[in-house]
């Protein structure tokens, strides 16, 4: 369902961690995630917490009994925690989980902070414009002239502001629902993230992130003897990224048919020529597990540098935005003054 209860990602962090630590220290892993769902104050959570324990009770391995509660976790947990468990990497992957999704949770705080003052400007403007249609409508009704109405397509009064509020904001909402669907659908974002590579800084803020992910989701597999071509579809499907997922069977037909890891990832277009570079050096040291393990930070702090990019860019697109609507109804008024002061000397 689109709008089916999900773990926060607060509240997975926190998780993530506790079990990492727990693990560490020797506790079953049943008995860890018990005791998490114990402590955790999200409801849907702990219930959730509750019922896996439950499941690996009775004979089930742990990725699939997350599995078995849908889109409640999301994408990136599961496929790494299943990867963990091949591996038997589990308190390194969680510990990891937690460090991805604590940072996400202050990228996400930072760029609200920066949008409210932006966003608050935008509905304002909107709520004006509603204002304004309201008093267009009370002018038609006492003077019997509805010319003004075009200034705001055509809307006036009560039934026109409610169309003008319900349009806009649906709008908005109908974005959001559409946002959602495609990341929730595997099937979706195959279609939208390649093109979405290419947007200027929201595609460089992208691709670094799945390299991020896919580089320490490969060194995590290969450090505990994990087949390379398992290894491979385990940190592509890691990254969270369509178009990294979806060149998944022909990287790994390319290393099984005796390429060298270079050549496969340089021929899926995704990865940048300095990582391949680096690649290249470690493949022919036999160290690119730690290669790539030294590169998963670095491309991180690009990602979050790029977010911080973006997030200006998103503040002064809504900023031109409203700037926009102004002037074009300042323009649109002065125009309809003009237009009566032609008909009144026409008149005269």
């Amino acid at each position: 369902m689109l709008f089916a209860s999900r773990v926060p990602p607060k509240t997975l962090a926190i998780i993530s961690r506790s079990l990492a630590t727990m693990l560490e220290s020797g506790i079953q892993i049943r008995k860890a995630i018990e005791i998490s769902s114990k402590k955790s104050m999200h409801g849907p959570t702990k219930k959730v917490l509750g019922e896996v324990a439950d499941a690996i009770q009775e004979g089930t391995d742990i990725s699939t009994a997350l599995k078995q509660h849908g889109h409640f976790f999301p994408v990136l947990f599961l496929e790494m925690v299943e990867m963990a468990e091949e591996s038997g990497a589990l308190p390194e992957v969680l510990k990891h989980l937690a460090d991805h999704y604590e940072t996400n949770i202050r990228m996400k705080k930072e760029f609200i902070g920066s949008m409210i003052w932006p966003v608050f400007q935008l509905v304002a403007a909107i709520f004006v414009i509603a204002l304004l249609i309201l008093i267009l409508g009370v002018i038609a009704e006492s003077t019997g002239n509805d010319s003004m109405s075009f200034l705001v397509f055509g809307l006036s009064g009560t039934t026109g502001a409610t169309i003008w509020l319900m349009g806009t904001f649906g709008t908005f909402a109908a974005g959001y629902a559409v946002w959602l669907l495609i990341q929730r659908a595997a099937q979706a974002k195959a279609i939208v993230d390649p093109f979405l590579l290419l947007v200027p800084v929201l595609g460089h803020c992208m691709r670094s992130f799945a390299i991020a992910r896919f580089s320490w989701s490969y060194y995590l597999t290969q450090q505990t003897g994990m087949p390379v071509t398992r290894s491979l579809q385990g940190s592509l499907k890691a990254t969270g990224n369509g178009a990294f997922i979806a060149q998944t069977p022909f990287i790994t037909s390319d290393v099984m048919e005796g390429a060298s890891l270079t050549e496969s990832l340089a021929k899926s277009r995704l990865f940048p020529e300095e990582y391949l570079e680096m690649v290249s050096v470690a493949e022919e040291s036999g160290t690119v597990p730690e290669a790539l393990h030294r590169l998963s930070p670095q491309f991180e702090e690009e990602a979050r540098r790029a977010m911080k990019m973006l997030t200006r860019m998103i503040s002064a697109v809504v900023w031109l935005f409203v700037a926009g609507f102004i002037v074009f109804f300042v323009f649109r008024f002065m125009l309809w003054y003009v237009d009566q002061i032609g008909q009144a000397l026409e008149g005269t």
